[in-house]
């Protein structure tokens, strides 16, 4: 093994969900710095459609955590970061990209057969591009399954499909996100459990705005881990695609 994949072993086993911090120990440039690095974890065709809203003043971190039912975990936080997914930000991203390619004289083709320019000035808006009532969708759908009799293709490109592909973007960031914190020798806590009405409201997010997770920030005290990390084992989770 080599060294940095000793380093990373040990960020990854050393972190842990922590739910109580310690009142006065903490660093917010790790929390800086870990955004920095959060920013370049991998992403659906590097759309970026992710936003992180620090929490750091007293109020608003009590506030923040009455959104999340008082938890332990919200409560002793030196900082929160609410990460937000934005599919209503798909047309800025994608000319964005366009523009970036431009510049860089790219004409490279992918897997679809388009240059870059294309992929971003004529597929993205035909993936993201969809209507409240769903007819955008559907009518893809059913292109997707006659192309599908006779090709591989990608089959997820509906609005609901669109919705989980950004989430699972904005997720990777996250944990880039919380694994930085910990390279830091700070703490973590990603939280679910919040109302994200109030929450939205709380922090003015456009109405298609989605939170996609709460993380809290500090450092651990020894109660703040609450028992020994469990993990089934690898055999059942792990198989050979034979």
């Amino acid at each position: 093994m080599i060294h940095s994949a000793e380093i990373f072993d040990s960020i990854v086993n050393t972190r842990r969900a922590v739910r109580k911090f310690h009142p006065v120990d903490y660093d917010p440039q790790a929390v800086t710095r870990s955004l920095q690095r959060a920013v370049l974890a991998p992403n659906s065709s590097n759309m970026q459609l992710w936003e992180f809203y620090r929490v750091s003043t007293p109020e608003k971190l009590k506030q923040v955590s009455y959104c999340c039912m008082s938890q332990n975990t919200t409560e002793t936080a030196k900082e929160i970061i609410v990460v937000v997914a934005r599919p209503d930000l798909w047309r800025k991203r994608a000319q964005q990209n366009h523009a970036n390619v431009l510049k860089s004289k790219d004409v490279r083709q992918n897997f679809t057969g388009l240059t870059r320019e294309k992929y971003y000035s004529k597929l993205m808006p035909l993936l993201y591009n969809n209507d409240a009532l769903g007819l955008r969708s559907l009518g893809k759908k059913i292109f997707v399954w006659f192309t599908g009799l006779k090709r591989p293709i990608v089959r997820e490109v509906g609005g609901n499909d669109v919705r989980v592909v950004i989430h699972k973007s904005v997720a990777l960031a996250a944990q880039t996100f919380m694994l930085s914190m910990t390279s830091e020798g700070h703490d973590t806590c990603p939280v679910e459990g919040f109302d994200s009405k109030r929450l939205k409201k709380l922090l003015n997010l456009p109405r298609r705005a989605e939170i996609n997770m709460v993380i809290t920030c500090g450092k651990r005290i020894p109660e703040g881990v609450y028992g020994e990390r469990f993990r089934v084992p690898l055999e059942e989770v792990v198989f050979e695609a034979d």
